[in-house]
């Protein structure tokens, strides 16, 4: 990984700090803390991260709105989110407000580490344009299908006169199913090719992109057009 990646830690479960803190610090991370939101947002802001793990339920600032300002502001390091919260909507607002991640709690810690190190290695600013995107993925310009049109360039989706933006990871996400047309591609091969996680990870997060990708390009259920589900096997796209 070359420098030792420094990972910010905003909870104030003080157990939970020590244990994730004494872990990522043996395993060669420089680790700091901050036990509640207002701390966690000044230090994030004024500090030299490469992650931030970041709590939904603090204390003066909530994680929601901390992810939200952050990404305002512009910065774009990784953010993974931590949440006791079982509803799905709960993990889909915070990838909406631009986390890149989320794992609830309980969790393993081999579980947090994987999370963390695919994190880490997907992340290239010195490759990476507004939005996230590899130079050759920019360079395919726009690009008009049956209900959309997405410039790959400005990271952008228009559907019905309306455009929207798209995430970092929504951009990915549409690059490469619009780079395999037709073929029914698996949840473990988005997440390997998209969010860099081996097969042993779980998670929902390909679920939970694909729901808000399929509403901002009007793709929406009981019958989306363009990203079809394929029970049992994953998703394909039709152009």
């Amino acid at each position: 990984m070359g420098k030792t990646s420094s990972i910010l830690l905003v909870e104030d479960e003080p157990g939970l700090v020590l244990t994730i803190s004494d872990r990522l610090t043996a395993e060669g991370y420089h680790c700091d803390t901050a036990s509640d939101g207002t701390a966690g947002f000044e230090k994030a802001k004024n500090g030299s991260y490469d992650l931030i793990i970041l709590d939904v339920m603090l204390p003066g600032k909530g994680g929601f709105d901390i992810c939200r300002d952050l990404r305002a502001l512009g910065y774009k390091l990784p953010i993974l989110m931590l949440t006791a919260r079982s509803q799905v909507i709960d993990r889909v607002l915070g990838l909406k407000l631009g986390a890149d991640d989320y794992l609830c709690k309980p969790f393993d810690m081999n579980e947090l580490l994987a999370r963390i190190e695919a994190l880490l290695r997907r992340a290239q600013p010195q490759e990476e344009g507004p939005i996230g995107g590899t130079p050759s993925e920019r360079s395919r310009g726009t690009e008009r299908y049956t209900h959309f049109t997405v410039d790959f360039q400005t990271g952008t989706v228009e559907h019905s006169g309306t455009i929207q933006s798209l995430s970092a990871q929504e951009y990915k996400l549409l690059a490469f199913l619009t780079r395999h047309p037709g073929q029914i591609i698996s949840r473990d091969k988005l997440l390997d090719a998209v969010w860099g996680y081996g097969t042993e990870t779980t998670t929902r997060t390909v679920d939970v992109h694909i729901a808000w990708l399929r509403k901002k390009i009007g793709d929406t259920e009981p019958a989306p057009y363009h990203i079809q589900t394929v029970r049992g096997l994953g998703y394909r796209f039709v152009p």
